[in-house]
């Protein structure tokens, strides 16, 4: 179990604390088996809260939440069924913690905030750093973000406001408001002795201490390891490093998220058009943004929307329809590609039998290579001046598996069928597999170009692309060797 000393305590008052001694809700007391995961919660655990909600004991439900991560509160309440997770919120308000809500699954937040009154959810949004105010209401509905906003105190409400004002997916809208920064001619002594006195105004946690000068501009910034290894007379300004990657407030949030991987960052500051520092960015945010751009490539590249596991029925339904029905439009032109050589299948039915396979090998091998381009693409690995290198790479692998392919269902083929059909599938795979490694490799760099997202519309053509080639290949092969 991870606790979290900072979690309010959830139980009521005279409730007694939860055995030490007695089985952890996360892995079964110290005696747990050594394959179960250090984190999160197991299904007996919630099996357990699930049995005791369902028999009214809320003072035990309450006992076992104490203590409890926000995070692990957050994941119980996701596993939970949803008749009994609405039971479970229904525990919370007296006591509730923004961080439970800033962990839970967008998609659920949403659906579950609006069990809680705009004084309960501006209780828990005031004691969220402003990143996480932010993220928490950023999504819910106009009237109901000004109720929220309305309770909040008021030096809280302009940063949140404020960070509101900048694009979505900017560096403003996600960064943390609270920071520590101190002027050029501090020395060691008296930033210790201020960030020790001034715990009220600074973040929980910090890992550099930003330079400013009179007009408030970044000059640099020390590390906190750096800080606490020198003497007390040094001046900060002796301590800065020697470069300090100033986040512009409208860079966008994924070129964030590249710039912490390329340099290693824990830490940066977020700055306005004059170059005023207005913010930092932190890597638990950046963490955050790799996960949520990753989940977004691959939603993109399925064609199945915005939608989660927790999204409503209609909503996924409606987020996947759309690319359903552009790769129906695509299969009927593979279909007609089929339709040229009705002649050939009628006459040499082994045709209709081992024709998917090789449009079903060159799909697969091309989505294989779309993922690590369109991947490459998002991290900045693959640009203008490797990609001709890449092509050619994708283009030899191609060769090397169709080769590979050939060779086996050719074998295959010809056991079935004889040998002229086996040489006429194992030259089809050749090719598909070729044309597929080279597909997925310039459809989305080709998209990127002409500026449209790769990782939306590369699967599509991809998919076109292999299957019109492989029944060209194949049927047009047998039509010139078998007929």
């Amino acid at each position: 179990m991870h606790t979290d000393p900072n979690t309010p305590d959830l139980r009521p008052d005279g409730a007694l604390p939860p055995d030490p001694s007695s089985k952890g809700p996360l892995h079964g007391g110290p005696e747990a088996a050594e394959d179960e995961r250090p984190y999160g919660v197991e299904p007996e655990f919630v099996e357990e809260i699930v049995a005791l909600l369902r028999a009214r004991e809320r003072d035990a439900v309450l006992a076992r939440l104490a203590g409890l991560h926000a995070a692990d509160i957050a994941d119980l309440i996701e596993q939970a069924d949803p008749n009994e997770r609405a039971d479970l919120i229904d525990l919370l308000p007296a006591a509730l913690d923004g961080e439970v809500l800033s962990y839970l699954n967008p998609d659920l937040r949403e659906a579950l905030i609006e069990r809680f009154e705009p004084q309960e959810l501006a209780a828990a949004v005031a004691d969220l750093d402003t990143d996480d105010a932010v993220d928490l209401i950023e999504d819910l509905d106009a009237e109901t973000r000004a109720q929220i906003l309305a309770n909040l105190p008021a030096e809280e409400r302009a940063l949140v406001q404020e960070n509101l004002t900048y694009d979505e997916d900017s560096a403003g809208r996600m960064m943390q408001r609270d920071l520590v920064a101190v002027p050029e001619f501090w020395t060691v002594g008296k930033t210790i002795d201020y960030v020790r006195a001034a715990t009220d105004e600074l973040p929980e946690d910090f890992y550099d201490i930003f330079i400013v000068d009179p007009m408030h501009r970044v000059v640099g910034a020390v590390p906190l390891s750096r800080l606490l290894r020198q003497r007390r007379a040094v001046r900060i300004a002796d301590l800065v490093t020697d470069e300090v990657d100033a986040i512009p407030a409208t860079m966008d949030r994924e070129e964030v998220a590249n710039l912490f991987r390329q340099y290693a960052l824990v830490s940066a500051p977020v700055v306005d058009a004059a170059g005023r520092l207005i913010g930092v960015i932190t890597v638990d945010d950046v963490v955050r943004i790799i996960d949520e751009e990753a989940e977004d490539d691959l939603r993109k590249l399925s064609g199945s929307g915005d939608t989660g596991v927790f999204s409503g029925i209609a909503d996924i339904a409606r987020g996947r329809v759309g690319w359903l029905t552009v790769n129906l439009a695509t299969a009927f032109i593979a279909s007609g590609v089929i339709s040229l050589f009705e002649g050939t299948i009628e006459q040499i039915v082994a045709l209709a039998v081992l024709m998917p396979i090789v449009a079903s090998m060159g799909g697969n091998a091309g989505t294989q290579t779309l993922t690590v381009v369109v991947r490459a693409l998002a991290t900045h690995e693959l640009s203008s001046a490797n990609a001709l290198r890449v092509v050619g790479k994708e283009l030899l692998v191609g060769m090397i598996n169709g080769g590979i392919f050939a060779v086996m269902v050719g074998l295959i083929a010809l056991i079935w069928y004889g040998p002229m059909i086996g040489v006429v599938i194992g030259l089809a795979m050749i090719i598909n597999l070729i044309v597929a490694g080279l597909s997925g490799a310039l459809i989305p760099l080709g998209l990127e170009r002409i500026g449209v997202d790769p990782a939306v519309a590369s699967a599509v053509f991809l998919t076109t692309v292999t299957d019109v080639v492989g029944f060209l290949a194949f049927l047009g092969l047998a039509s010139l060797f078998l007929l």
